[in-house]
């Protein structure tokens, strides 16, 4: 299988060494879920996942939940609640719009604090190896040390800086030697919650989080991390500086995977401006399915415009396949069109960097031709259906 790879900017073979590929997904921080730009991401992975594994591969797949965070702290003193609290529910609320959208579970689904002790163990070595610096009780990655920081980014130092500073960068720190050195420890402040280090009381970085939580499930060496296009920069840059410099192993990932944002009214979908459609609230009006098939029917690195019209010709492609399923021995096999060769061409889309608009597209001459009479096999048609229906995750009956 062929992913596009945004650090080398082309399509790379996804190369299992035993197998079994090793999936890292950024996950929600829990302070007010669960959006339709939310549920892209993990219906893509959870896609790709199910796809994998009708390939044959295990699929060792690790999704975090960024408990512990700037934003969840601001979030839950606006609403007085306790921060753990807020995380909690959230949480909860997520996970329940995922099992309604028939996303599955990933292998290992882990908090940020409770994986303090591998951020920290991570932290020494980057200070003992001279990566890293500390200044009253904060610790920081230096930048200057890493020749290599800002490969994934494809920026220059201004742009990061800027793009940095837009997504939580802190240029005005005066314990920085660099405006763009980022946080791996931050010194405990009055009333946040804090766990004890060497470095003395406070709270992990974000971008610490996830690569300790990475490599404690998944080892030094990842096949695919993934994410939203917006965490590339600064968030997974981070990362891959914070993880290779641990280990010495590069490249941290085989493919770094990257789902382009949804849009509402020109503007990206998100908590911060407040331009969200809920899932619960587009369950209340279409099917799992159809949301499905309307997210997969945009390829994952295309951002789009979200609209209820998209979900609605979803719908009617859906009850096209059911009723396909329905009817798939009600027609004699005397048609011109191979159904096989139909599935293979499905299959082959998704084998090219997971083309779900082409796979859909493929599938749904397969219905047409099976509803008119036209395949060769109807019940090789079905088998289709319920084949590359199962690889994007929809719910589909069974056959005999």
């Amino acid at each position: 299988m062929r992913l596009y790879d945004s650090l080398r900017q082309e399509h790379v073979e996804v190369v299992p060494p035993d197998g079994v590929v090793r999936m890292y997904v950024c996950g929600i921080t829990p302070y007010d879920t669960t959006h339709m730009g939310h549920a892209r991401t993990y219906v893509v992975f959870d896609a790709l996942s199910r796809f994998l594994e009708d390939r044959g591969c295990t699929v060792r797949y690790v999704q975090n939940v960024t408990d512990i965070d700037d934003d969840i702290l601001r979030k839950a003193r606006q609403l007085g609640v306790p921060w753990d609290e807020l995380g909690r529910r959230e949480t909860e609320r997520f996970l329940r719009d995922m099992d309604a959208l028939n996303v599955r579970r990933p292998t290992f689904y882990v908090k940020a604090t409770d994986h303090i002790p591998m951020m920290q163990e991570i932290i020494q070595v980057l200070i003992d190896k001279g990566l890293a610096y500390v200044r009253k009780g904060n610790v920081y990655f230096d930048i200057s040390r890493d020749p290599d920081f800002g490969k994934l980014a494809h920026m220059g130092y201004a742009e990061m800086l800027r793009t940095a500073n837009e997504r939580g960068n802190n240029p005005d720190d005066p314990h920085k030697d660099d405006p763009l050195d980022f946080v791996l420890w931050q010194a405990a402040q009055p009333g946040e919650p804090t766990w004890k280090s060497p470095w003395g009381p406070g709270r992990p970085g974000w971008h610490i989080e996830c690569s300790a939580m990475a490599m404690q499930y998944l080892g030094a060496q990842l096949q695919i991390h993934g994410g939203g296009a917006d965490l590339q920069f600064p968030h997974h840059e981070c990362e891959i500086a914070q993880s290779e410099n641990y280990t010495g192993v590069e490249p941290f990932a085989q493919a770094w995977v990257h789902v382009g944002m949804v849009y509402l009214g020109g503007e990206k979908m998100s908590k911060s401006l407040g331009n969200l459609v809920l899932v619960s609230d587009v369950l209340q009006r279409y099917s799992a399915n159809a949301i499905r098939l309307a997210l997969l029917g945009y390829h994952y690195r295309q951002p789009f415009g979200y609209s209820d019209e998209d979900v609605a010709r979803a719908e009617a492609v859906v009850d096209r396949w059911q009723t396909a399923l329905a009817d798939d021995r009600s027609h004699n096999p005397s048609g011109s069109i191979t159904a096989e060769l139909l599935e293979h061409e499905a299959v082959a889309a998704l084998e090219d960097d997971f083309n779900t608009p082409e796979a859909i597209r493929v599938m749904n001459r397969l219905v047409d031709a099976a509803l008119a009479g036209a395949v060769d096999s109807p019940l090789v048609a079905a088998r289709a259906i319920r084949r590359i229906g199962g690889s994007l995750g929809l719910s589909l009956p069974a056959g005999e």
